[in-house]
């Protein structure tokens, strides 16, 4: 057995392991609790960066530990030269590169390498250039890295351009680089940004993106990286906020305005200003909720002398000072209502409006993806962007088609269905908006459309009769507060168990709520903030077997015609 090397046995192996183990635990320990007693003393200098270093070399996740060698740095900042601070940068920066290396994606040590820099008498930031560079190598998907460089390049003033072909020379390596898609989007609205649409590229630089990354479709069809940044694409500006419709009621003296997107009237401010025939009224703003909170709809109560029945006409102006918009309406003798609405179809809100050369190259990528979609049937991004493809080319030619793509994308991708219902109800309910519209009518049907959701509500304020029957409604939104004409809801055959939620609908008369899932008469206690309601079928809900139902029902909304059979 001589010259043999001898091995251990496993039971050795592991208690050799077990003893270093502990070994480590304790220095780490004692290391540990020197480090804070040190901070408790206030004792700042350099033996505490040393003992932090022999932790964080391990565990650069210690967030305390990298606060106390801040605290330490400013303390030697007090007392050192300029030259030496230099130096202790330098340094500081070494070790933080080793912690890296130990775990190239910790909050603290990118954290705290930010700070070192932004105390660095000179620092040198090509330097950190290329050590981005070097990680996002080893990594491309390194965010804290991808953060850590916008920084640096902010500090160091790199031109947008640079930093644009630093993400096409990653892009050109590898199509599946999200962040660098993400980049892009970033980068391009500054170098080249559309005049008109705040955020936005203009139209030849758009046109150029969506050619590039239609080749990374091609080029890996699974990857959603690409798909993703289509999407951004194809997406709209953020508009401010601007006034859709104002409406204005004799009957019940009330002045009700649409928003594009939720807004906060703070009271006594000068944001929403309202003016009858010229002359500014003093009014209460609040939402139909009445907390306050931002909201798409705003009303106020008019006093009587705004409202003079012996007058031909009045005028009433209402004027959004953040957004430098205003809007007006004229109420005629012998008239109870009037309004002004934008157009949906004129104002593009729902689609960004296409020139000839936009839709010729989105209609040659709908045929493209739609090539790509027979080649990967079972490809969930390929069929989703069809869909949006479709939504910006023309969404009610378009209709059928999209729903019959909403049901292969469910049954591709059904651990999502219940977001694709709703995105799809959304759509549904734009395109009812915009047949509306065409049609000049005030009555919306959206019966037995398979609806989950309710959306684009604040543009049908002037709604007198809507039909949800047969669909998959399981509550009702607040947003229906902006229904501020409705007269006649109807609601049968859904899945609606309350209506917790429904908010106080001032003309409300008519509700049907036949085959539902309405269990209590409790369940329908917010119907008593609807002042007109007059006619209400329950038929056929499971409540109409309670026997005390009819008698609780009666107590709770006592003027009201109610159906239980």
């Amino acid at each position: 057995m001589h010259g043999r090397l001898k091995v251990k046995t496993t039971e050795e192996q592991a208690e050799a392991k077990r003893l270093e183990r502990e070994k480590k635990l304790h220095q780490y320990k004692a290391t540990t609790e020197a480090i804070f007693e040190k901070r408790r003393l206030g004792q700042l200098d350099k033996e505490g960066l040393e003992l932090t270093s022999q932790i964080l070399g391990a565990n650069p996740d210690f967030a305390t530990l990298w606060n106390f060698r801040r605290e330490i740095f400013l303390h030697l900042e007090e007392e050192g030269s300029p030259e030496e601070m230099q130096a202790l940068c330098q340094g500081e920066l070494g070790f933080l590169e080793s912690c890296l290396r130990v775990n190239p994606k910790s909050y603290g040590t990118w954290h705290h390498r930010c700070w070192v820099l932004e105390r660095a008498p000179q620092p040198d930031w090509a330097r950190e250039l290329e050590l981005c560079a070097r990680f996002l190598e080893s990594d491309e998907r390194n965010f804290h890295c991808w953060d850590y460089r916008r920084f640096v390049a902010k500090r160091a003033q790199v031109p947008a351009e640079d930093e644009l072909r630093f993400t096409d020379s990653l892009i050109t390596r590898n199509f599946s680089n999200y962040s660098s898609w993400h980049y892009r989007s970033c980068l391009l609205p500054q170098l080249h940004p559309d005049p008109q649409h705040h955020g936005r590229l203009t139209e030849d630089v758009l046109l150029r993106e969506l050619e590039l990354v239609q080749n990374a479709f091609f080029t890996d069809p699974n990857d959603q990286s690409a798909w993703l940044y289509h999407r951004w694409l194809l997406g709209r500006a953020d508009l401010e906020p601007t006034i859709h419709c104002v409406y204005v009621n004799r009957e019940d003296a009330c002045l009700a305005v649409a928003f594009s997107q939720p807004v906060r009237v703070t009271p006594g401010s000068h944001g929403l200003i309202l003016l009858a025939d010229e002359a500014p009224l003093t009014v209460e703003w609040h939402t139909p909720d009445g907390r306050n909170r931002p909201g798409v709809i705003w009303l106020c109560d008019l006093p009587a002398l705004a409202l003079n029945d012996h007058w031909p006409q009045h005028t009433f102006r209402v004027i959004w000072a953040p957004g430098q918009c205003q809007k007006e309406c004229v109420l005629f003798k012998g008239r109870k209502d009037c309004w002004y609405r934008d157009s949906v179809t004129e104002e593009q809100v729902f689609r960004c409006e296409l020139s000839v050369e936009k839709s010729t190259v989105l209609q040659a990528e709908l045929e493209s993806c739609k090539e790509l979609q027979a080649l990967e049937p079972d490809n969930k991004w390929c069929l989703l962007t069809i869909i949006l493809l479709m939504r910006a080319l023309d969404p009610l030619v378009y209709e059928r088609e999209t729903l019959r793509y909403f049901e292969a994308l469910k049954a591709t991708d059904p651990m999502r269905a219940a977001y694709l219902d709703d995105l799809r109800s959304k759509f549904l309910v734009e395109n009812s908006i915009l047949k509306m519209e065409y049609a000049e009518a005030r009555v919306v049907d959206l019966s037995h459309r398979e609806l989950t959701a309710l959306g684009h509500l604040e543009h049908l304020l002037l709604v007198t009769h809507m039909n949800l029957a047969g669909n998959r409604l399981q509550h009702l939104p607040p947003a229906l507060a902006a229904l501020r004409c409705l007269e006649v809801l109807e609601l049968d055959g859904n899945e609606i168990e309350s209506l917790d939620g429904l908010p106080g609908l001032p003309r409300l008369q008519e509700l049907s709520l036949r085959r539902n899932r309405l269990r209590r008469p409790s369940d329908l206690r917010p119907l008593t903030s609807c002042p007109c309601l007059a006619q209400l079928d329950l038929a056929e809900n499971p409540l109409t077997n309670l026997p005390e139902a009819p008698a609780e029902l009666a107590n709770l909304l006592p003027a009201v015609h109610i159906t239980l059979v």
